[in-house]
């Protein structure tokens, strides 16, 4: 049976408590509250453990249904947990912490080359690209309209690293407000660890 999403939450209004399967996908962590608030059991499976090795023919909506219906069924099936709003803020906190870092490195690795084309060197690390910058808009031996290109490049290098740690200073506010998260970072690092699995 398919059903518009308006006609859903009456269907699972009405319907005696069940177990549901959702894939893991973008919107699936908004929506699952909905049938647990039903009292239905709501799991979420990534869809890179359900689609590969129960999806039979072509990629349709009742063929996924049948692949997570066949997945949850699995006894040792790994279930990623509901997450909350809260939750799902952290999460992405740490996803737009990494799109600054990557956006941060780009910007390094081309003043980088930018600096070569002129015989600047620059040592590793980004303590020494700020040092650098600084003696490239001091230095006589460059044309101005070179110093001025570098110069728009460390304020677009800077404006990340501001976002930066001002992510960092919420993700530390996070941190200590969430009791898991401090008991996880109390735990000893023992090397690689091969993958949690929720029940």
């Amino acid at each position: 049976m398919k059903l518009a999403r308006k006609t859903m939450v009456a269907f699972l209004e009405k319907i005696e408590t069940t177990a549901i399967v959702i894939e893991a996908y973008g919107g699936s962590h908004h929506w699952a509250p909905l049938p647990q608030s039903f009292g239905h059991m709501v799991r979420l499976i990534p869809p890179q453990l359900a689609k590969p090795s129960y999806v039979k023919h072509g990629k349709n909506d009742p063929a996924d249904a049948e692949a997570l219906c066949e997945a949850m069924s699995r006894p040792t099936m790994c279930f990623v947990p509901v997450n909350t709003a809260e939750q799902q803020a952290a999460l992405m906190l740490v996803g737009v912490r990494v799109r600054l870092i990557r956006k941060r490195t780009q910007l390094a690795n081309t003043i980088c080359a930018y600096a070569a084309e002129f015989d600047v060197t620059v040592a590793e690390g980004m303590a020494h690209l700020t040092t650098v910058l600084e003696r490239i808009s001091a230095s006589e031996n460059l044309p101005a309209l070179v110093r001025e290109l570098f110069a728009i490049k460390a304020n677009e290098y800077a404006r990340p690293q501001e976002e930066i740690e001002a992510v960092d200073a919420k993700l530390m506010a996070w941190h200590r407000a969430d009791g898991r998260s401090r008991r996880l970072a109390k735990t000893p690092a023992v090397g690689p660890i091969g993958g949690f699995c929720y029940p």
